[in-house]
């Protein structure tokens, strides 16, 4: 058995805007006698939008209806409906996700994008899809070598360790090329506040290539320091963004690049091309200890988020779910890892079991016995590790009766902190994206 999935992925960032519409083929991996288990078997990319800039009503305001107007243009140029869109994300990356209505515009547009394409920002789940996007889990897979990952794009880096096709961590920088911002005079018309003590210079200065490139040594530092390349120091502190972790790859590692930066790193470029220090950046990364051993530049670089973000933000549950009475799709869905928590939601959320092991028919009645204790009375929905949830919701369904509304999935993993969309079902899975809203002031 096999089925189609249009999936659409938006990555709205500090510099750039761009789209990708893909289809997912879903295919039953599992013999003829056994559970079925539906896996994603292929991803086709149908289109890519041009690569727009992101459109701001002024430095730190993100322009709503623009970007609407962009998907609009960019739906029309895919041919393609609202309606024909299964699943996806839209990302917001980067400083654009520090903006004051950056949340607005997730809302609008998760609206406007189609059914089940969603919102979601964090830099955690920026890296993961920009390793994917740019092949960096796959250069892993086929080598068998580390790989560390840099999306370097206008306003941060984000960082994902892969070893052995699995990425292991992540982490984010402070450090893109749109941290400054300069008019063709050589004038700054812009200064990130990230850049702090970094950069004495301020909007409407006058500046030149050598202070702009002395700027970027500095940021790249960073770079090394996470890399393993250079000892960590204030340097590197100042520039992690607030609760970033620190990486700890191997000496051996493979460093590949991605972001629009990654574009200056081979091919040197007039370092006012851009309004940006983008060219200079990618050059001094170039001259760095980072491209001094074995490096690479991503199969994609703009667009690998945009990719991941279209192509893999989209997984399967497993086959022994259970549902009755639930209207698909579920959007942004807040995760709990507790029945007592259920309570303290204000709609309808998720509760994450990582399930139990080998359980008896009792053990999962007492279980059931549990949850439906603190079960709030309008949707009760679990996502469970481990290969149950068909059992347990037949449970309670019995228990809650045939007019409660009941959702259980299997082979999923969630955290707390953390928000499910669940798609209508593919075969006998659902398709579901788990996402991160993490929204900086």
């Amino acid at each position: 058995m096999s089925e189609q999935l249009c999936s659409v992925g938006l990555d709205v960032g500090t510099t750039s805007t761009q789209m990708i519409v893909s289809r997912l083929r879903i295919e039953n991996k599992a013999g003829s006698f056994a559970v079925p288990r539906m896996e994603i078997e292929s991803r086709e990319i149908l289109y890519k939008s041009p690569v727009h800039f992101t459109p701001l009503l002024r430095g730190d305001l993100v322009d709503a209806d623009a970007l609407r107007r962009i998907v609009d243009e960019e739906y029309a140029a895919a041919g393609i409906r609202k309606a024909d869109v299964d699943t996806g994300a839209i990302i917001i990356t980067g400083e654009t996700s520090r903006k004051e209505n950056a949340r607005a515009v997730l809302e609008a547009l998760s609206n406007y994008a189609g059914d089940f394409v969603v919102a979601t920002a964090g830099p955690d789940l920026e890296s993961i899809l920009a390793a994917k996007g740019a092949g960096a889990v796959e250069l892993s897979t086929k080598t068998g070598k580390p790989v560390l990952h840099m999306d370097i794009g206008g306003g941060t880096s984000n960082l994902a360790l892969i070893e052995d096709g699995k990425i292991t961590a992540t982490s984010c920088l402070n450090v893109g090329g749109r941290l400054l911002k300069i008019d063709p005079n050589g004038r700054l018309t812009y200064v990130s506040p990230v850049l702090g003590e970094l950069f004495s210079k301020k909007e409407g200065d006058d500046v030149n290539r050598e202070e702009v490139m002395e700027l970027c040594e500095k940021l790249v530092q960073g770079l090394e320091a996470a890399a393993g390349r250079r000892e960590e120091g204030i340097l590197t502190k100042t520039l992690h963004t607030a609760g970033a972790a620190t990486l700890t790859p191997p000496k051996d590692a493979v460093i590949s690049f991605s972001g629009g930066v990654a574009d200056c790193i081979e091919v040197e470029r007039p370092w006012l091309a851009f309004g940006d220090m983008g060219p200079e950046l990618g050059q001094a990364i170039r001259k760095s200890r980072l491209c001094m051993g074995q490096y690479a530049l991503g199969s994609e670089t703009i667009r690998a988020t945009v990719i991941g973000a279209g192509s893999h933000s989209t997984q399967l549950s497993g086959s022994t779910v259970f549902y009755q009475n639930i209207t698909f799709p579920l959007k942004n869905l807040p995760v709990v890892c507790s029945p007592a928590a259920l309570r303290k939601l204000d709609g309808a959320g998720v509760l994450a079991l990582k399930g139990l092991p080998a359980p008896s028919y009792g053990a999962l009645q007492r279980l059931a016995q549990q949850i439906t204790e603190d079960f709030p009375g309008d949707m009760l929905i679990l996502a469970l590790e481990q290969d149950q949830a068909k059992a347990l919701g037949q449970i309670l369904a019995l228990q809650l009766g045939t007019g409660a509304r009941i959702l259980c999935i299997d082979r999923v993993q969630l955290e707390e902190e953390s928000f499910l969309d669940v798609g209508a079902p593919v075969g006998p899975a659902l398709p579901v994206v788990v996402k991160t809203l993490i929204l900086s002031k």
